[in-house]
């Protein structure tokens, strides 16, 4: 079983989408790796903090079982960074679970893998889903195939129980 990739920005990302979603990946035997466009500490918009391990300009997607990013203002850098966009869609080409929570399902919707899915994301980012093709789908959390989105930090255990469940079915080696 390889890790699991959580990416967050360097400030201002989720702590509840991060310590959650991690937590519950750990309790189902997961190993998760975080990434971020920096290596060292990452600041969260609650006063959490948490240690990037890998630049997400070096992440191989073959050494990971699938990824997920994490949202909070912070997450907007990951919008348009051709990094954060090739690991999406290079987890989805290899049907590795791809998971975003909070506004961090327009990293997907850009990568071009949300297009025909269903999906959900925070309020302020449902129109710019669906301008992106994205069958926005209106629940806290939606599975379409190898795809989990959460629509915010209210739902981050319920996402990271999504997460869980999907990889103990589906991607273990």
């Amino acid at each position: 079983m390889k890790p699991i990739l959580i990416v967050i920005a360097p400030k201002y990302f989720r702590d509840e989408e991060l310590f959650e979603t991690k937590d519950e990946l750990e309790k189902s035997g997961q190993k998760t790796v975080i990434a971020s466009t920096i290596i060292g500490t990452c600041f969260g918009s609650k006063g959490g903090y948490a240690t990037s391990e890998i630049l997400i300009d070096d992440i191989e997607s073959k050494n990971y079982d699938g990824v997920v990013f994490i949202g909070g203002a912070g997450s907007r850098l990951f919008f348009n960074n051709e990094h954060a966009l090739r690991i999406a869609k290079e987890m989805n080409s290899q049907k590795k679970l791809v998971g975003a929570i909070c506004i961090a399902p327009v990293i997907l919707a850009k990568a071009g893998i949300l297009k025909n899915k269903k999906a959900t994301v925070f309020n302020s980012e449902i129109d710019t889903i669906k301008q992106l093709g994205t069958l926005y789908s209106g629940m806290d959390v939606t599975r379409d195939e190898n795809i989990i989105t959460g629509n915010s930090p209210a739902v981050s255990r319920i996402f990271a129980k999504a997460l869980a469940d999907e990889l103990s079915a589906h991607f273990q080696e």
